[in-house]
């Protein structure tokens, strides 16, 4: 997210995390307008800051600059750089490209140095496709690191979403299927999927 009332109206949601980029490669990059600045620290939700190999000292400065709460790493970080991120105080989101069963294996230097993986479809670059992968595919994942799906996710999903039986399965992550245009949310679409995604939860 990044302009200020939409992060006002999506705050007001039943939502857990509000996610900031901050790589300048990406059309929803945050940037530095002293009024996204001021709307992120106001923001009283859990913020997630999500970096692309960015350096140690950067990311560290962007988390006390627009007091952010989670680091979530988006591109080649090492397993060393989330265990020197989570020493600083910050819990650690790492994502994971995914497009068969190999490619959890991934994962598996990461276990004790990450709070939770973020497993998206696997594209060209760094960030999201806005598809979905094949998510009979997680019952291969068989780490005890909880998972936050991504990648696709649309009002008509639910069905699928509630079929999913794996006790990792901890969150979702609404993006692009939810949007107006880049980092701009459209506010009644989410309110309404979150109202029947929360309903049996």
């Amino acid at each position: 997210m990044r302009e200020p009332e939409n992060i006002r109206e999506v705050e007001s949601l039943d939502v857990d995390l509000l996610g900031f980029i901050f790589y300048s490669g990406s059309s929803r990059y945050v940037g530095d307008s002293y009024e996204s600045i001021d709307a992120i620290r106001d923001c009283a939700k859990h913020k997630v800051g999500v970096f692309v190999n960015e350096q140690v000292e950067v990311i560290l400065d962007r988390m006390i600059r627009y007091r952010l709460d989670r680091i979530q790493l988006h591109g080649d970080e090492t397993p060393s750089l989330c265990r020197e991120l989570r020493q600083h105080g910050y819990p650690v989101i790492k994502a994971f490209s995914i497009s068969s069963k190999d490619d959890f294996s991934k994962t598996d230097c990461y276990a004790n140095c990450c709070d939770h993986y973020l497993f998206d479809t696997k594209c060209i670059g760094y960030g999201g496709s806005g598809q979905r992968f094949d998510w009979t595919l997680l019952d291969e994942y068989k780490g005890s690191t909880p998972f936050i799906l991504s990648g696709g996710l649309t009002g008509d999903c639910i069905d699928d979403l509630r079929r999913i039986n794996h006790a990792g399965f901890s969150g979702i992550d609404l993006n692009s299927g939810f949007e107006l245009s880049p980092a701009h949310k459209d506010v009644s679409k989410l309110k309404e999927f979150i109202g029947k995604i929360r309903e049996n939860n």
